[in-house]
């Protein structure tokens, strides 16, 4: 894989074991709860499995902005898309570019659709996979139709 540049500020780095730049984001337990409905943060062995996973069941990328790296978002085999961003970096329309993306690379290996699992609690991550074309399709689950 190679990087993905989708604008001035933002680069997608595929994945790589970097993990004392990514932890830092996952000892926030507002992230952990949006990413995982946990009340705990990630210790090294949980982010280690978790990025084992997604990078061996589709594309894993860290997300670059302005040089440097504020989160991570995958294009899984299986049409899911995951993303995080740390809370110093949200509200800056990082995530949203990011899934554009995702929608890009998902076109490109002929997907018919993608999805994304979102928590009722999380509203902002919502409102933005609603306000590029997501539908909500079940209690936790918002589809993207690409066909």
């Amino acid at each position: 894989m190679k990087p993905l540049i989708i604008d001035s500020e933002i680069t997608l780095i595929p994945y790589y074991p970097n993990y004392d730049t990514a932890l830092p984001w996952y000892q926030d337990l507002d992230v952990c709860r949006q990413v995982d409905n946990i009340d705990c943060t990630y210790s090294l062995e949980r982010l280690q499995k978790m990025y084992s996973f997604l990078s061996t069941h589709g594309d894993c990328f860290y997300i670059q902005y302005q040089g440097v790296l504020v989160g991570d978002v995958t294009l899984r085999n299986d049409q899911e898309v995951c993303i995080v961003v740390c809370k110093d970096f949200q509200n800056k329309r990082i995530g949203r570019r990011c899934i554009l993306k995702m929608i890009e690379l998902a076109k490109e290996k002929r997907m018919d659709q993608i999805t994304a699992e979102i928590y009722p609690f999380n509203t902002q991550s919502q409102k933005m996979f609603l306000s590029i074309g997501f539908i909500k399709t079940g209690e936790e689950t918002y589809t993207y139709q690409l066909s």
